[in-house]
């Protein structure tokens, strides 16, 4: 604390830039008051003086007359402590220059706003403020991007989410200061000795600052000591990285550190999950998924090592090979077994032995014998074998046994031994006709058929007795259109003809029955049966077709069309065939008849549509009836509260105790719910009174109204042939009985699917506004919220008013 009136301050001033040439000079400037501290910022050199009475002046050194001002707020307003501050900093936040102050009462203040009341001790560090609080953490801010209101909000808040910014510290713990260009903090304890930490945040930003200027080896070697993930090396900048792979290498220069690099990548972004920015920064350039970024690093390291210096990095290249999503153990041990026959050209370089030893320590031993094995070279084999734990005796009769088959079969043998089915069948494919059963039954054992397709050429007998095979497994499958096709690709004619019938695949019968040659009387069996099974699936066209084009049967094709309804297609083989008198025995009347089951149709629907709109009215009355005497009660309701949470009470109790009793038979439970999941397909019930009653209703005349959708062409199409017969009376019913059941409906449809009744089927039981009365009320009316899978009921379905229908000529 300075006791006089004045303060005497020395002013370095450089007269001219070259030389460079200092001298001191001696300046003074009178204070009006006490001065008790004085705080500087070597980055703006800017000076604040901290007045007994909590003014805080700028001292304006760099003014030709060296003077003092207030200094100013960024709304133009002097600031004054309320409290005199023990300690005060300046720094910069949120791109305004404040005065920090801390009160002997852990009262910390910027400017003369109190952002805290339990700080202990606080350090400026570059663009960190760090403080200690009395919940013994500390907890670092990075000012470039805050805000006073952010400060506040963070040292308010007792959840910090940022794992960043806070670190608990020992009980009593003061910040001394913090290390330049460095990521130490000096702490004092309340014994008085001092220890040094690494916040976690300042460790972070040094280490981005170092990557950012491709400084790897600093950044690796802090990283490696204070435990941070090393995948953040890459995951702060990929492209950088990835572009910079070399000069990498060449700092770290090390293959113990390039492997414990390798060691712990991942897929995962860890400036997503585990070291994310503590305040959203600068956007950052798009990213795809993290798939495969374990193998890019891998095989841009290891070009990166290859033309520096192979032999030297050789561990790290084979760890780049087995580090990868699919390790390329095959490729490591052709690299290895290159080195035992060859003399390392280096003194220093690593042996194959030294190699496998390494290696061995990465993978496991009996999967890396595999994986030897699977290369088909034998001294590789034993080679690995012999550094292994394994007993001679249980590989060494294997082997020999398989030095003595001829090479496809040895290779054959081997990939079934490894389970590489698909490669297995390959080789064998190779050993010859005598082979082929052997892998017939391999085929049909591992369901290799479309890999062993692939192995024959298609002209062959091999290749037709796989494809009759795998038609079989396809029949099995009761996949007989696929089979079909497989059968009447490789020539199986009679197989391929018997699963297109079982299929329904009439063309392709027909076409299979055409290449089969069949007599006359053949033909019209096989198209009689076909039509059997089209009526069956109610296609009626295409079964007439069959009739008319492969039985010559068309009045049987003509019935058939008259069944389906398709008129116009009855006329034109009706008139083909100059079989007019098949008009009046059998269209005519079929057309009158489908006339009169059009009406009654339209008026049965017509009908069920009304009954349920007005159930449905009913229905929603009655539920708003019962919610207005709800509103009545709960005023009594809140006069007999004890009365109500008592019964509620007992009630919920009683549900606890059916719950435990529930919970000692949950096997019964797993049994019935086969039986819940049927029950909840079931539609709602349209018994009245019933709890969903009103969804049941909606879905009804949903229903209703799109049956009477699709009904258009089937009516305009049967209009025409009533208009053509003269059946003008009987066609002008049905369309006015038609265009009075779609106006009903499109009448009734802002009627039944309003926006208020869909709100109010939204609207749970249970909320802040339900009193114990409303929800007793609600429970034993059984109105229960709509689930959300009955969303769609409440969405009005869709009458298509472009759609044309009605015959003009009948108006």
């Amino acid at each position: 604390m300075f006791s006089e009136m004045s303060l005497l301050l020395r002013k370095m001033v450089c007269p001219h830039p070259l030389p460079p040439l200092f001298y001191f000079a001696s300046s003074s400037v009178t204070v009006d008051g006490v001065i008790i501290s004085l705080c500087c910022n070597s980055k703006t050199k800017s000076v604040a003086l901290q007045l007994a009475g909590g003014q805080i002046l700028k001292y304006l050194w760099e003014s030709p007359s060296v003077a003092v001002e207030p200094w100013k707020n960024p709304g133009g307003i002097p600031v004054r402590f309320p409290y005199p501050c023990k300690q005060t900093e300046l720094a910069v936040v949120g791109g305004e220059e404040c005065v920090l102050g801390l009160t002997d009462r852990c009262r910390f203040f910027i400017n003369d706003n109190e952002v805290a009341s339990n700080i202990t001790s606080f350090a400026v560090y570059d663009e960190f403020l760090l403080l200690t609080t009395h919940s013994h953490t500390c907890q670092c801010f990075c000012l470039r991007d805050a805000s006073f209101k952010t400060l506040q909000a963070s040292l308010s808040s007792s959840d910090v989410p940022n794992g960043e910014i806070l670190r608990k510290v020992e009980r009593g713990s003061r910040i001394v200061t913090v290390m330049p260009q460095d990521t130490k903090l000096v702490l004092q304890m309340p014994r008085g000795n001092l220890e040094v930490v690494h916040h976690r945040a300042l460790v972070l930003a040094q280490i981005r600052k170092w990557l950012d200027k491709l400084m790897f080896k600093e950044a690796f070697e802090c990283m490696r000591k204070l435990r941070i993930n090393l995948n953040l090396i890459h995951d702060h900048n990929p492209k950088v990285f990835l572009e910079n792979v070399e000069d990498f290498v060449k700092q770290i220069d090390s293959v113990n550190h390039i492997n414990l690099f390798f060691t712990e990548l991942k897929e995962e972004d860890v400036t997503e999950t585990m070291y994310p920015l503590p305040v959203p920064g600068p956007e950052r350039p798009p990213r795809g998924r993290n798939g495969g970024k374990v193998d890019l690093i891998c095989d841009a390291m290891r070009a990166a090592m290859e033309s520096i210096s192979p032999h030297k990095y050789l561990l790290s290249i084979l760890t780049s090979h087995v580090k990868k999503s699919t390790p390329e153990l095959e490729v490591v041990l052709q690299k290895i077994h290159e080195l035992q026959g060859s003399a390392p050209p280096d003194p220093d370089a690593v042996s194959a032995e030294e190699a496998l030893k390494y290696l061995l320590l990465l993978v496991d031993v009996n999967e890396l014998y595999d994986h030897s094995l699977g290369t088909y070279d034998f001294d590789l084999v034993l080679m690995v074998a012999e550094k292994s734990q394994k007993d001679p005796k249980e590989y060494l009769p294997f082997l020999n046994t398989l030095k003595k088959m001829e090479t496809n079969y040895q290779r054959f043998t081997i990939d079934k031994h490894l389970k590489r089915y698909e490669k297995a069948i390959g080789h064998l494919s190779k050993c010859g006709p005598e082979y082929f059963p052997e892998c017939l039954n391999l085929i049909k054992d591992k369901n290799l058929y479309n890999e062993a397709l692939k192995l024959y050429p298609p002209n062959s007998q091999q290749y037709k007795d796989v494809s009759i095979a795998y038609g079989e497994h396809l029949l099995q499958e009761h996949r007989h259109e696929a089979a079909g096709l497989v059968f009447a690709r490789c020539g199986a004619h009679e197989k391929a003809l018997d699963a297109f019938l079982a299929a329904g695949s009439w063309q392709q019968a027909l076409c299979v029955a055409a290449q089969l040659s069949l007599s006359q009387d053949q033909l019209a069996g096989l198209g009689r049966v076909l039509a059997g099974k089209l009526v069956e699936q109610r296609k009626h066209s295409e079964a007439a077709t069959v009739l008319e084009q492969y039985t010559q049967d068309y009045e049987e094709a003509v019935l058939l069309l008259l069944e389906g309804a398709a008129w116009e297609e009855a006329l034109r083989l009706v008139y083909k065939y100059n079989r007019l008198d098949i008009i009046e025995t059998n269209i005519k009347p079929s057309i009158l008849e489908a006339q009169k089951n059009y009406m009654a149709l339209l008026d049965s629907q017509t009908t069920t549509f009304s009954r349920h709109k007005k159930r449905l009215l009913v229905v929603r009355e009655l539920k708003e009836q019962a919610q207005q005497r709800v509103h009545l009660d709960d005023d009594v309701a809140h006069a007999q509260e004890s009365d109500l949470f008592s019964e509620t009470s007992s009630v919920m109790s009683g549900s606890n105790m059916s719950g435990k009793y529930s919970h000692s038979n949950s096997r019964i439970s797993a049994r019935s719910s086969k039986n819940r999941r049927k029950a909840e397909r079931k539609k709602h019930s349209l018994k009245e009174g019933s709890p969903m009653e009103e969804l049941a209703l909606l879905e009804a005349l949903a229903e209703v109204v799109q049956g009477a959708e699709k009904l258009k062409d089937e009516i305009r199409c049967i209009l025409k042939v009533l208009f053509l017969f003269e059946f003008d009376e009987q066609g002008r019913e049905l369309q006015k009985a038609f265009e009075d059941t779609l106006q009903l409906m499109e009448r009734s449809l802002p009627e039944i699917w309003t926006l208020r009744h869909q709100q109010d089927s939204a609207t749970p039981v249970l909320g802040p506004t339900s009193t114990a009365n409303s929800i007793m009320a609600s429970y034993q009316q059984q109105k229960t919220s709509a689930p959300v899978l009955d969303a769609e009921l409440f969405i009005p379905p869709k009458i298509n008013k472009r759609t044309q229908w009605k015959l003009s000529l009948l108006e």
